[in-house]
């Protein structure tokens, strides 16, 4: 959950298997006193037992690839979409095509996620820094580059449902917010005050929510969706940081 300063709800826009192929087999009966059942003819038959080599590929390419092909692992799928994300300033850089290349490797690597319930898990906790966005308000690409946030930070603690989104230089704003757990993976975001400047204290409107749903989680990286259709993506950098309440 990357929340943003300038909209907030944006930056918290918090998103199947395929069907199993299935095999059918075709079950004979043959008795060499009777006439071949099911319309197997004596050349099928010896087809069957000996298949030429034209037949025997295509047996291999409709059998072999459903028991035999192996899908990525989450460590190959994370360093393809760290990979994928390194040239493009955080998401500010990204084309189109670039944002559905990135979306479809984080698609694979939420798949194959193993923390089913995220809101529990401690690895959830500390200070994470945003390496990739699709939201525009977070990057802030109608800003001149020397005034965009170098870097953006978000920290939350699931044991008091709190979080905290931070920027760097030149402006150092902040917003923390209240957490409300939705389902195991995805929460409902108040924000409930802006610091701008890190100094300056403003009350969040009433308006200011959004929605989280965590996709993805390890003790490295981070993978979330927000309500207004963005990505995003974010590395742990201090597993001890505290928000603060």
């Amino acid at each position: 959950m990357a929340l943003s300063l300038h909209s907030p709800s944006s930056l918290l826009t918090p998103i199947q298997p395929s069907k199993p192929s299935s095999l059918t087999l075709l079950n004979c009966q043959y008795s060499p006193l009777t006439k071949p059942t099911n319309h197997i003819t004596y050349n099928d038959a010896a087809v069957l037992s000996n298949p030429s080599p034209s037949k025997k590929w295509r047996v291999g390419v409709s059998f072999f690839p459903a028991f035999l092909k192996k899908g990525k692992d989450a460590k190959a799928l994370k360093e393809e979409l760290l990979d994928a994300i390194a040239p493009l300033d955080r998401g500010a850089d990204a084309t189109l095509e670039d944002q559905q290349r990135v979306d479809q490797i984080a698609s694979e690597l939420e798949a194959v996620n193993s923390i089913k319930e995220p809101l529990k898990s401690d690895l959830l906790n500390g200070k994470w820094e945003l390496i990739y966005t699709t939201s525009q308000s977070i990057l802030q690409t109608q800003r001149p580059k020397f005034l965009r946030s170098i870097a953006n930070y978000q920290a939350i603690n699931v044991d008091t449902l709190r979080a905290q989104n931070m920027e760097s230089f030149p402006f150092f704003n902040q917003v923390t917010a209240d957490l409300t757990p939705l389902t195991a993976k995805k929460v409902a975001v108040k924000f409930d005050s802006f610091k701008i400047l890190g100094l300056i204290p403003i009350k969040a409107p009433g308006r200011a929510r959004g929605e989280l749903e965590i996709t993805y989680l390890d003790e490295e990286l981070r993978v979330s969706r927000g309500d207004k259709g963005n990505l995003f993506i974010l590395k742990m950098i201090d597993p001890s940081y505290r928000v603060p309440v």
